[in-house]
């Protein structure tokens, strides 16, 4: 199979969505516990009817429970119909904040940030900086918090297209949900000097740092995930190179009932030497993983990649 096969751009989650604005319906009537009753057979049915997603499912659940078997027990995960069904479950609660988040249904001043002091110092000398995140928990959440706080304005970098209904729904919910959004199939030099304007003015990028890019043969530098060597997009490194700013990594996840949003400063700056490219590309990507990898392991039904994310045929690693 090709790649393109495999991307994660192609999933397609229309149905999914429209599951979802009949639970939120729920919700808005009559609570979490009602929503979660008639959640099960929607998931049931998703489960069912979507092998693709369910088997990647039960492969990273099989990742995760061979490289920490402590984690796994502690989490009550195993990698059979049930661990699919609990990781399934995670992602409807995730997309439920998401919606309550921009419906102005959730409680924001719960929320805990940690090292976010670093950022703090950045934004009140107007120094911006790229935020590099992950499909781990909900990332909505730090796009309303940058709403709320005016001094921190993030633009996030995404490919919609695969996920338009879900776009649609939040913007039904709130209209400003889209603002801070910039669809990018391809980095332009145009798109990087925009970019670079945004940085000067103080404001911060954010990009995704474990989905490859929408490419007929994505660059990628190979890392150690879980265990096993997986493709991560080298997109984020060479952004940071031209924007010279500080690079920081932020994760969210749900802990004990409570969001939390973890921010690192990954690097003060990052330059690509020309006869070392390569191998700082990789240095880059391998730490990236591996703080990925130990966030996974935290919370680990939260990491929301449903596709075969070890699978590296049809990608061109960045060494060759």
């Amino acid at each position: 199979m090709s790649a393109s096969q495999h991307h994660w751009a192609q999933i397609n989650e229309a149905s999914f969505v429209g599951g979802m604005r009949l639970l939120f319906g729920i919700y808005r009537i009559a609570g979490r516990w009602p929503f979660r009753v008639v959640l099960y057979p929607v998931l049931g049915w998703y489960v069912l009817s979507k092998p693709a997603a369910r088997r990647a499912s039960m492969l990273y659940l099989q990742r995760l429970c061979d490289f920490n078997p402590a984690v796994a027990r502690l989490n009550r995960i195993r990698p059979d119909w049930r661990g699919v069904f609990q990781h399934f479950a995670a992602f409807a609660e995730n997309i439920l904040d998401k919606m309550l988040l921009w419906g102005g249904l959730f409680k924001t001043a719960d929320v805990v940030s940690f090292g976010r002091e670093q950022m703090q110092e950045s934004i009140q000398a107007q120094r911006g900086g790229l935020l590099i995140c992950a499909h781990l928990g909900n990332l909505e959440l730090c796009r309303v918090l940058s709403r709320q706080r005016h001094a921190l304005r993030i633009t996030v970098l995404v490919h919609t297209k695969h996920a338009q209904a879900f776009n649609r729904l939040l913007a039904t919910l709130d209209p400003d949900s889209q603002l801070n959004l910039m669809q990018v199939t391809e980095m332009t030099p145009a798109t990087a000097m925009l970019l670079a304007e945004k940085v000067g003015r103080g404001e911060f990028v954010a990009i995704a740092g474990d989905r490859i890019p929408v490419a007929a043969v994505p660059r990628v530098a190979c890392a150690s995930f879980l265990g096993e060597t997986a493709a991560f997009p080298v997109g984020p490194y060479v952004l940071a190179s031209v924007l010279q700013c500080p690079v920081y990594l932020l994760f969210s996840m749900t802990k004990n009932g409570r969001s939390e949003c973890h921010f690192e400063l990954f690097r003060e700056a990052i330059q690509l030497p020309r006869k070392s490219r390569d191998q700082v590309l990789h240095e880059l990507a391998a730490a990236y993983a591996a703080r990925l990898e130990h966030f996974c392991l935290k919370a680990p039904l939260q990491w929301f990649n449903f596709y075969d994310f070890w699978h590296l045929s049809g990608y061109k690693d960045a060494s060759h």
